[in-house]
């Protein structure tokens, strides 16, 4: 190992856990499948839920569909790294998946929502906290009714749910306003070059 690769081993960051989070309809799942398609070192986390699949969701690629005695039986089993209802449904995010693709040396991202998020940042203090905002609320509500997937009383739930998400923005580590899919894009894998490059304040243990 030279000078230089060991050094980096040992004072710069590893494998990252990454929590991207933002209101329904920002544009989340396409900035999370961008990165993922250019970046064959990060891996997403599925999520669980209850609710039912959308048209062309596959279970266990889009998310792990369980049924509500199948979650809280995970919940009691201290199965998830995080978990919360949102929207009337019920999300986790399983913690044996987290440390599954850190174990094979990639970064682990977690698209989740803002209660989520603050819980992983609680007890992963060292996760990248990343929040996608919309340019507007009127844009938000226009990408929502655009995706033709929604009643009108859902959407008015999310634009609702939306403007209380945006009140954790100071909880998050960084901001990407998504009013062009391709430069939130550049911003977010700016943002993880970074981290990757940050020095860490405590040495570990050889």
């Amino acid at each position: 190992m030279t000078n230089r690769n060991f050094a980096a081993s040992v004072y710069l960051q590893n494998e990252l856990a990454i929590v991207i989070s933002g209101p329904s309809g920002v544009g989340k799942g396409t900035l999370v499948n961008l990165l993922i398609e250019a970046n064959s070192s990060i891996a997403k986390v599925i999520t669980c839920t209850t609710r039912a699949p959308r048209d062309g969701e596959i279970n266990g690629v889009n998310y792990h569909f369980k049924t509500i005695q199948e979650f809280y039986q995970m919940i009691q089993s201290g199965e998830f790294l995080e978990y919360a209802e949102v929207h009337g449904k019920m999300y986790g995010t399983p913690l044996q998946d987290v440390n599954k693709i850190k174990g094979l040396g990639k970064d682990a991202l977690l698209e989740i929502d803002v209660q989520g998020g603050v819980c992983v940042k609680e007890k992963l203090p060292d996760a990248i906290m990343i929040f996608i905002a919309p340019p507007s609320i009127d844009e938000l509500e226009r990408r929502l009714q655009g995706r033709a997937t929604d009643s009108e009383e859902t959407i008015a739930l999310r634009i609702k749910n939306a403007v209380g998400e945006i009140e954790y923005i100071p909880k998050y580590d960084y901001l990407v306003v998504n009013a062009d899919i391709n430069t939130a894009l550049e911003e977010i894998q700016a943002i993880l070059h970074a981290e990757h490059l940050k020095i860490r304040k405590t040495k570990p243990c050889p």
